[in-house]
């Protein structure tokens, strides 16, 4: 039992002398460069983010690599934390603009319909559209192989209530007609015959020069079914020809004197230029309307066709007779648009 006693004192007192010894100074140095080592890592961590992120922050490899890091102000190609508000602030301000443009020139609109004794103020045409419809032939006015040849219509497929406005031939040469859509800003189309232009082709500078287009109509104004292909080329590329020369521009849109055509009238407009054959779906006079439609009535996307005419041919002169259409279009809520904005 004393050999035991013995025993266990000696091993207790070895446990006291362990635990009154120091900690290993190899130990404490280890945990000290372990403390220094990850300050250091710390420290590059910190310094190659400097360097990436240093002028400009290109992000470009050159001061530690790494991918590209956005700049405050957005960097190239980037738009910065305040550039999608300022976009909007600009988009607003530019709709604010268009709408105040808009409210003046339909106050200025008003004044000159006052002036040329318009019973109404013509309603301002929508903004045409982004993309142009698609063009195609009216049923019943089909010809042999047309599928390949310029579409003839009376109607452009619109679900605007809009209008189209054309004037033929150029006989009457009213210098008022033109000061009139100027000043109500009124879009018409020109289809015209050489013979009956070539006395005075000044007017319809002017009239070019006032935003109008100038169409073919032929050179004398023949029954054009009548004729030859060959007689029937002369006459539209013949005029295509005039027009390029005069006024700069070979015409895209022709239309046949009547309305007449067969499937050589297209293939000889097709082989000089011409994209379309509009005619119309009523007729404006300065006292009465002839119509096309069987409910005697305008339609989106309607071709209104008139002529230049005077007193000598009609009851009334070509003021008399846009006060006399314009009345109708404006009654039925319609807006006459520009017919190269959708052709």
């Amino acid at each position: 039992m004393q050999l035991v006693r013995q025993t266990d004192e000696k091993a207790a007192e070895r446990q006291r002398r362990q635990h009154r010894q120091p900690r290993h100074p190899g130990g404490r140095a280890r945990a000290v460069a372990a403390v220094l080592v990850i300050a250091a890592l710390g420290s590059a961590c910190a310094a190659g983010s400097e360097d990436r992120g240093g002028a400009g922050r290109t992000g470009d490899g050159g001061g530690g690599g790494g991918g590209p890091v956005e700049s405050p102000s957005g960097g190239p190609g980037r738009a910065g934390p305040g550039a999608g508000a300022e976009a909007a602030k600009k988009a607003e301000a530019g709709k604010k603009a268009d709408a105040a443009a808009a409210v003046k020139a339909q106050a200025l609109r008003a004044v000159a319909a006052k002036k040329w004794k318009l019973a109404k103020t013509p309603l301002a045409a929508p903004a045409p559209p982004a993309v142009k419809p698609k063009i195609a032939t009216r049923k019943g006015f089909e010809v042999t192989g047309g599928a390949s040849l310029p579409p003839v219509f009376t109607n452009v497929p619109t679900k605007e209530k809009v209008v189209f406005l054309t004037i033929d031939d150029g006989a009457e040469k009213d210098p008022e007609l033109l000061r009139m859509m100027d000043e109500l800003k009124i879009p018409y189309s020109a289809f015209l015959s050489d013979y009956v232009i070539n006395d005075n082709y000044a007017y319809f500078k002017k009239m070019q020069a006032r935003g109008v287009s100038l169409h073919n109509h032929t050179l004398t104004h023949p029954y054009l079914p009548g004729l030859s292909y060959e007689e029937q080329k002369r006459e539209i590329c013949g005029q295509q020809d005039k027009i390029k020369k005069r006024y700069g521009k070979r015409p895209e849109l022709f239309r046949p004197p009547y309305g007449n055509y067969n499937a050589g009238t297209l293939r000889a407009a097709k082989s000089c230029g011409v994209k379309a054959v509009p005619l119309w779906s009523s007729e404006a006079f300065p006292d009465h309307m002839e119509w096309r439609e069987w409910d005697r009535d305008l339609h989106p996307g309607d071709i209104v066709l008139t002529h230049f005419r005077g007193k000598e041919d009609w009851k009334g002169s070509m003021p008399d007779m846009i006060r006399h259409v314009m009345k109708k279009i404006t009654d039925k809520g319609y807006a006459v648009a520009k017919l190269e904005d959708y052709v």
